[in-house]
């Protein structure tokens, strides 16, 4: 068993609920660096007027005792605070207040002209939902706070490994930042300095004029996102059976978060115009090496092969559409008249692609986890260690 993560709560419920289990006793939990990671979920230029509302903060309710984990299951909630707007049109039972205000009425409308690119429409078919509310409300990224504070937990336990993660954007519209050799220190300092989390400033300003002008448009902006995680130990994953190829498992993950719809490791698609020589990373050994002693001069690989861990840093790039909700919206069909109207228009962001970024970092430090619990077990976090120590002693010897 490794790491089991559930989640609960629609956008604008009272409260979002989070469920782990795998986890080991003996983990100490930094409540503010959970927070601070939820916080930056929030921010980025061209995000919409919910973030204006909500101040997200992470309040643990099984699990912990004294700030350290016991080994049982953790479950914690996220509140809502946009929840008191909402106490009508979401109401959990059949007696719903009345409306308290014009907009609180306006609010509590069924929705049944479904947005392209969203799951309303099919959810609704799936589900027989007459109101797409009832979809779009746990189909809408609020969900994502958290998968992050998730990986919040997820990202204690891999320090304990030595392992870090950091996530940036390389592309937002046209506005690309050149090929780039950074570490995780760096990322995480210099994206600090940019609202769109980019590593170039000049970049940043090329990305943030792309979004105002879609803005200007009424339109929204997709791009593109890279996630580095480095320290992580040789043999994770495995080859021998389909579902447990590592690089399949981070794909799924990451694919997982809305708005993705595409993930690369290492230089992924590019590799499929160059030829061999040009595309596999050599190996070298140093017998000083802290990491078994074997390594690359580069990492095309993104750290991955066949299935398994190299010792390099991981690498995964996510390509993220533009959010669905236009100012201007696009053509749709009215899903009880079957005639034809405009989609209707959710308050939502530009552009999304700087926050989904901590978001698609939050699922491979969560699918990491899941991998290192699997690989070393359970029960108290030093006997885990101890298991590790005793794997990365022996990692370049061989049939001994």
């Amino acid at each position: 068993m490794g790491l089991e993560f559930y989640s609960a709560g629609e956008s604008h419920g009272p409260q979002l609920t989070g469920f782990l289990q795998g986890l080991p006793s003996g983990l100490r939990i930094d409540l503010e660096q959970i927070n601070a990671d939820l916080a930056e979920r929030q921010k980025g230029y061209g995000r919409g007027g919910r973030m204006k509302i909500e101040q997200d903060r992470c309040r643990i309710t099984a699990g912990v005792r004294h700030g350290v984990t016991l080994g049982s299951p953790i479950s914690f909630v996220i509140e809502n605070r946009d929840w008191a707007n909402w106490q009508s049109a979401m109401s959990v039972t059949d007696e719903r207040p009345e409306p308290s205000s014009e907009r609180e009425a306006e609010l509590s409308k069924p929705r049944t002209v479904p947005r392209p690119g969203h799951a309303d429409l099919a959810g609704a078919q799936k589900y027989n939902h007459g109101d797409l509310r009832s979809i779009l409300e746990r189909a809408s990224a609020r969900e994502t706070a958290v998968r992050v504070a998730a990986a919040g937990f997820a990202k204690l336990f891999l320090r304990e490994f030595g392992v870090e993660t950091a996530c940036h954007v390389i592309r937002i519209g046209g506005a690309v930042l050149p090929e780039h050799d950074t570490t995780v220190d760096e990322i995480r300092s210099r994206t600090a300095e940019s609202d769109v989390r980019c590593i170039d400033p000049g970049v940043s300003e090329a990305m943030r004029a792309e979004i105002k002008a879609a803005a200007a448009a009424g339109d929204t902006l997709g791009g593109v996102i890279e996630i580095v995680a480095s320290g992580v130990v040789a043999g994770l994953g495995d080859h021998i059976q389909w579902s447990r190829k590592l690089d399949g498992q981070l794909a799924r993950a990451v694919m997982s978060v809305p708005s993705i719809k595409g993930v690369e490791i290492g230089d992924g698609f590019a590799q499929a115009t160059r030829r061999g020589s040009t595309v596999h990373d050599e190996i070298l050994y140093e017998g000083n090496n802290p990491n078994s002693g074997f390594y690359r001069r580069t990492n095309r690989a993104g750290g991955l092969e066949g299935g398994l861990t190299n010792g390099a840093d991981i690498i995964v790039r996510a390509a993220a559409k533009p959010i669905s909700t236009l100012n201007r919206p696009l053509q749709s069909v009215d899903i009880h008249s079957k005639t034809n109207a405009a989609a209707f228009v959710e308050r939502s962001d530009v552009c999304s692609v700087p926050a989904a970024a901590v978001v698609c970092e939050a699922m491979v430090a969560v699918t990491l986890a899941d991998t290192y619990l699997r690989a070393f077990g359970h029960g108290a976090l030093r006997d885990l260690i101890a298991r590790f120590r005793d794997y990365t002693a022996r990692l370049d010897t061989f049939g001994a």
